[in-house]
């Protein structure tokens, strides 16, 4: 590791010290305080700690702000980090990735598994101490199916399995009450699906089935500020210092609330990893991993396994790592131009010299690590959907060129979020593009939340892209590219493929489900190379050693609500 001289060492201290410290408290506008009838997030009241007790406090980097920390609006994984942590759904994981009880304490299923019964606890409370009720998830549930709201949920196609969810958000029918959704009391919530859905239970541990306090309804920026976030998971947002940190403390009235150690949480927003790794070192962070994914700089790596034996883990992620292609965009449009940009990048290459990480090669979209039929679906569908060579990339260049009426490829611009590894992994492939295929490519960093609202308007040529999965299923990867899908940022549709996904959702023998979604993802990446697989990803993380019970489970979460500091 190259180190810095004392002085920058020293000025880097100081600034992460006035930063912690000047950011402890978010300014609210006027417009955003709490109304009478909208009860505010008060601190948690705790015991003054005693001269020789810890402080049960956790200090960790998120990168970026949150685009969004509306769980009926949020779609990237910052977002999702701090929503585990803030909310709770009906069910919810453990460390395995496995559904345990959430709000719900029980629940009934049908014999056709069809309809389902959660019957909720009754202890369970907002973190103003009003009581989550059946409503709230109605409520939740019909406002994203809600196709009158000036901003759609980007993920409003996790509920089509619900009766009459799809066709309410595409007009088919105009009444909500025929959605099948409904608190049949205070403490009872029926839900009628479309069609037996197996893995039904992990979709209600996801942020988008996630309740909303009806405080919402009279105030569309709610989850803009701490002071109007009102949230019902084992902490709350007590500060927002937009750009720079958030601060947690526990929610008092989490109905688990003797689990929680931790009183202070606080996530920073520091994109620049070799900043980001002095920190850890000066003691100013306690973690490093995802959901900042390259949180350290791989260069790095190889050294801290040494120097950190006993802080540093590297484990793979059930995640995925790609280039995006904008389907609807000259030359992209053309299949051919997009294989040969695909098969001409030398993947093991990126892994062992730039990626550092155990990330592995990747020629499909699902990885390993994603469950069907009661083992991994790589270990059952051959990925190797297509072989790395440059001369059948040139091959279909010329074709690809010629086709669409093209002497030469145009420069192009490929675009990424700031971070370093996506950097180093653009110039590894923009090299390899213009070694092999004579091709020249800009590189274009941009901030997070433009950087995905570009993506969702197909504003790009191409561009840097990642998945980690909402579900133990290869369907959260595959149903992506949906026609319609509102994570569908590539313009793909074709209408073989959608047939497929929407078969595999309704087919109950597991054995031919998991054949048609094998038979969807040879079409997006043999036949189309809709996108360009590049690795199956790997983390390294560092972990101060009397910090415990902090981790990354298996479906890439990222998960510090029951920690503690030993």
């Amino acid at each position: 590791m190259k180190r810095r001289t004392m002085f920058v060492l020293l000025a880097l201290m100081l600034s992460v010290s006035t930063l912690l410290s000047a950011c402890a408290s978010s300014t609210t506008p006027e417009a955003n305080k709490p109304t009478e009838t909208q009860k505010p997030n008060n601190e948690t009241k705790t015991d003054p700690p005693t001269e020789t007790a810890v402080k049960q406090e956790f200090r960790f980097n998120i990168g970026t702000e949150p685009p969004s920390l509306d769980p009926g609006l949020a779609q990237d994984v910052t977002s999702s980090t701090i929503l585990s942590a803030t909310f709770e759904g009906l069910t919810s994981t453990d460390k395995d990735s496995k559904v345990i009880p959430g709000v719900a304490e029980k629940w009934d299923i049908s014999p056709d598994g069809k309809k389902y019964t959660f019957t909720l606890r009754q202890n369970a409370k907002w973190s103003n101490g009003d009581p989550v009720t059946a409503h709230d998830f109605e409520y939740a549930w019909k406002r994203v199916l809600d196709p009158t709201l000036p901003q759609t949920s980007p993920y409003n196609y996790q509920l089509y399995y619900i009766k009459n969810g799809e066709a309410y958000f595409t007009k088919k029918i105009t009444d909500p009450n025929q959605i099948g959704v409904k608190a049949t009391s205070d403490y009872t919530l029926e839900v009628e699906l479309e069609d037996p859905t197996p893995y039904f239970l992990d979709l209600t541990a996801f942020a988008t089935y996630f309740p909303i306090h009806k405080s919402a309804k009279n105030n569309p920026a709610w989850a803009n500020e701490a002071n109007t976030l009102i949230s019902n998971g084992p902490f709350k947002v007590s500060s927002w210092a937009h750009s720079s940190q958030i601060e947690f403390v526990p929610n008092e009235h989490y109905h688990k609330r003797d689990e929680i150690k931790l009183t202070k949480v606080t996530a920073v927003m520091i994109e620049d990893t070799n900043a980001i790794l002095n920190m850890y070192e000066t003691n100013a962070l306690d973690y490093i991993g995802p959901p900042t994914n390259g949180g350290i700089p791989s260069e790095q790596i190889p050294i801290l396994q040494q120097t950190k034996k006993d802080e540093i883990a590297i484990k793979p992620l059930a995640a995925s790592y790609y280039y995006l292609f904008n389907n609807k965009q000259k030359p992209f449009d053309n299949k051919k131009i997009r294989k040969a940009l695909a098969l001409s990048i030398n993947r093991q290459l990126i892994t062992e010299k730039i990626t550092l990480s155990g990330q592995k090669p990747a020629f499909g979209i699902v990885p390993p690590g994603i469950n069907i039929v009661n083992d991994e679906y790589r270990n059952q569908v051959d990925g190797n959907f297509f072989k790395e060579d440059v001369a059948e990339a040139q091959k279909l260049l010329a074709e690809g060129l010629k086709e669409s009426g093209l002497d030469k490829m145009p420069e192009f611009t490929l675009i990424y979020n700031t971070n370093d590894l996506h950097k180093k992994v653009g110039q590894a492939v923009a090299d390899m593009w213009k070694q092999n295929l004579n091709i020249d490519v800009k590189l274009q960093n941009i901030e997070w939340t433009v950087f995905l609202d570009q993506r969702s308007a197909l504003d790009y040529e191409v561009a840097r892209a990642g998945w980690n999965p909402d579900y133990n299923d290869p369907v959260t990867f595959l149903d992506l590219y949906t026609t319609g899908s509102g994570n569908n940022d590539i313009g793909f549709s074709n209408k073989k493929y959608d047939d497929l996904v929407k078969a595999a959702k309704k087919e109950v023998d597991l054995v031919k489900r998991r054949d048609l979604l094998a038979s969807a993802e040879k079409i997006l990446i043999e036949e189309e190379m809709a996108i360009l697989p590049i690795y199956y990803n790997a983390t390294a993380q560092l972990l101060k050693p009397n910090i415990k019970n902090i981790y990354v489970d298996p479906l890439a979460n990222f998960h510090f609500a029951r920690g503690y500091v030993e």
